[in-house]
């Protein structure tokens, strides 16, 4: 383990990655195996300490593009938008590990979904280190399905349940407001869970509810991906899910903690942008006919909804 990287009785950092690194495997095998074709892997090393292993698939047979990646990496200084919330904390040594992915399918009735699990810990001599846990889930779909939204949302609500029955409306509506475009005043998609600076109860409570989302997230997912994957579109379709994922772009390069994070630590670019779409098209002040399944999407889905209490 690297000179500066904290390991105690309290933060327990060997088993944080080890499972982060199976949590990986887990996820790209089932990918696989749902598109039939393998994922790519890229193994990397970072200058100021650390690396990662980014698995990848562009032109699958379902997914357009999609990344899993891992990350462990070190500095000798928290970037700006690590301490933002935390401005005590500015000038720190730090360690933070996790996996993220982004998946885009091709066909527009299926969802793309988000998904990050990661830990962070900041460190100063004469000084404990302070760690803390975060990550979420959230789906953004272009056309909208009652049936999916409730799966989605009670998932997450089933992984929270046992850590506190307070979580899911905190981590629900934390959604909701993080994964906003306030520039276009409306949400990415449909949301799901975000939580972010929680050590809670100390490590094994902290530590046990993130690999609770964590290990929720095919559960969640893979369902909505079988059912909608066949479904039959045209370039209709096609269009509109490029003009939506427009939006998506729009808020991992001006809102996304993650992507300024990696950016502004000098992390690997490829790795970093791997969340965006392969296709995407942007239109100046384009609005749905009314009455029109695209319509459908605004009026009834890009809302702060309780799904599961419509359920």
């Amino acid at each position: 383990m690297p000179a500066n990287a904290f390991d105690s009785s309290t933060f327990n950092s060997s088993a944080v990655k080890t499972w982060l690194l199976d949590l990986q495997a887990r996820i790209v095998a089932a990918l696989e195996a749902a598109d039939g074709l393998p994922f790519r892997t890229d193994a990397w090393k970072r200058p100021e300490g650390g690396g990662g292993i980014s698995r990848l698939i562009e032109e699958g047979n379902v997914l357009e593009r999609g990344g899993v990646n891992f990350s462990h990496v070190l500095g000798s200084q928290l970037p700006p938008s690590a301490s933002a919330h935390r401005p005590e904390l500015a000038g720190r040594r730090w360690e933070a590990m996790g996996v993220s992915l982004v998946l885009h399918p091709r066909n527009p009735y299926a969802p793309t979904v988000h998904m990050n699990v990661r830990c962070f810990v900041a460190m100063k001599d004469g000084e404990d280190p302070v760690w803390w846990f975060g990550g979420g889930m959230d789906l953004t779909p272009y056309y909208g399905f009652e049936e999916d939204a409730q799966h989605f949302h009670a998932t997450c609500k089933a992984a929270l349940d046992p850590f506190g029955a307070d979580l899911h409306p905190r981590f629900k509506d934390w959604c909701d407001t993080y994964f906003f475009l306030k520039h276009r005043n409306e949400p990415r998609g449909i949301g799901g869970l975000f939580f972010d600076d929680f050590s809670d109860g100390g490590f094994d409570h902290a530590f046990g509810m993130t690999k609770s989302v964590g290990d929720a997230f095919l559960t969640a997912y893979l369902p909505l991906l079988q059912r909608r994957r066949d479904i039959e579109y045209g370039e209709r379709e096609r269009d509109f899910q490029a003009y939506r994922r427009g939006r998506y772009v729009e808020f991992n390069l001006v809102y996304d903690r993650g992507t300024l994070f990696g950016l502004q630590s000098g992390g690997r670019t490829e790795s970093i942008l791997m969340s965006l779409p392969p296709v995407v098209k942007w239109r100046y002040d384009w609005h749905p006919e009314p009455g029109t399944p695209e319509a459908v999407l605004y009026s009834d889905f890009l809302t702060a909804r309780d799904w599961i209490q419509n359920a």
